[in-house]
């Protein structure tokens, strides 16, 4: 398909799809007729080339900006695997070391019985640093030198590597400190200049004022439904409280001028369908893509290096029992949360949005939107999107 068509929902979707991968462009509509979406984008890529690009919709809940080949939008957690990518760079380089502690960068992290806390650690959400244990607002997460001396000098809510529990605010902090220590560089300013820019990736950490128009406005999500894969809880642990409401994140605060402007390298990527499935490619083409190296295979492939399945300490149950964590990303496991391939790998964003990588079949997909949904992980207008993908390869 080229130009685009309008599906029977009447919302006119754009781009490209190669027949062979007609299902895709089949179950992206139906998001629209059928899973009340508003605007969005999907693209893969296959072996290096684009595949599909489509996007459709609207940018904003008035109707009144459609959503354009380079419309930006915040894709929350789907922001950690361009982070990730960030630190496996410098760690291919022979610039940082996985398995040092993070003090030996960092050494004020070493403070609070932090002192054998591992890189690797970071990456995999099990360093004990979920969340703040003092009160932390959204002005004050967006303030990079506050944020950054508060986790070092906060104290963990677990053994460091013994579980995981999901840094769902903290982790972009914790990795982006590191890379800024090793580099020089913020973890915005590196993903630019070493990442997204030599790939020509849409893709950015901190949205500059100019490009503040063709941002999608986000929509708030309904409050999920019990007994769904949501995070659930009548009385939730401290921890889950310190992880996801501290400070409280919404689609008002993501919309907001001094959000998009900053660094949250955990939750506030804005970028293209487009781009993120090129900044999953790299993975997929195990540290290559569009005829850029950036990781050696061998690098490429410790992203995805398991570090043992357990019951998260802050999602939990609401993943559907155990997962694994990779170095950085998500294995699919036999949830087949990334596909069937169950060493395939990638990252949800809160409310939707996905970037997935599958080195065995050579494919990445990126999907973005802007109605978010009420769940963190696995919504089912991804799903459907995963599975049709899968059902043409």
């Amino acid at each position: 398909m080229s130009g685009y068509e309008r599906p029977g929902g009447g919302t006119t979707v754009h781009g490209h799809c190669e027949p062979r991968f007609a299902a895709v462009r089949r179950a992206f509509e139906e998001n629209f007729r059928e899973r009340q979406e508003l605007g969005a984008a999907v693209a893969v890529v296959l072996e290096g080339r684009t595949v599909v690009d489509l996007w459709g919709g609207w940018a904003d809940a008035a109707h009144t900006r459609p959503w354009e080949r380079d419309t930006l939008v915040n894709v929350w957690s789907t922001t950690k695997g361009p982070v990730a990518l960030c630190a496996h760079v410098l760690a291919d380089r022979g610039l940082l070391d996985l398995d040092a502690p993070v003090a030996a960068y960092w050494p004020e992290f070493a403070a609070a019985g932090k002192d054998k806390v591992l890189v690797r650690h970071l990456l995999s959400h099990r360093a004990g640093l979920a969340g703040l244990r003092e009160p932390h607002s959204l002005e004050q997460l967006c303030d990079w030198e506050l944020t950054t001396q508060r986790l070092a000098a906060t104290e963990p809510w677990w053994e460091p590597g013994t579980r995981s529990g999901y840094h769902a605010l903290t982790y972009g902090h914790l990795v982006g400190e590191v890379v800024r220590r090793v580099s020089g560089l913020s973890p915005g300013v590196f993903l630019e200049r070493e990442v997204s820019g030599p790939l020509g990736a849409d893709f950015r950490i901190g949205v500059a004022d100019e490009d503040f128009g063709r941002v999608a406005e986000l929509v708030q999500p309904p409050v999920a439904p019990g007994g769904e894969r949501a995070t659930a809880s009548a009385q939730p642990a401290p921890v889950v409280i310190a992880a996801l409401a501290n400070p409280p994140v919404s689609a008002a605060g993501a919309n907001s001028p001094g959000w998009r402007a900053a660094e949250i390298p955990a939750a506030n990527g804005h970028g293209t369908a487009r781009a993120v499935a090129d900044l999953y490619a790299v993975l997929a083409g195990r540290g290559a893509h569009r005829g850029l190296r950036l990781l050696s295979p061998e690098a490429a492939e410790r992203v995805r290096e398991g570090q043992g399945r357990c019951l998260d300490l802050v999602l939990g149950a609401g993943l559907g029992g155990e997962t694994e964590a990779g170095l950085g990303l998500w294995l699919s496991g036999p949830e087949g949360s990334y596909g069937p391939n169950p060493r395939a790998f990638g990252h949800d964003g809160y409310g939707g949005s996905c970037g997935l990588a599958d080195p065995e079949a050579g494919v990445a997909l990126g999907y973005v939107m802007n109605r978010m949904g009420p769940h963190i992980v696995d919504d089912p207008r991804k799903r459907a999107l995963v599975e049709a993908l899968y059902g043409a390869l």
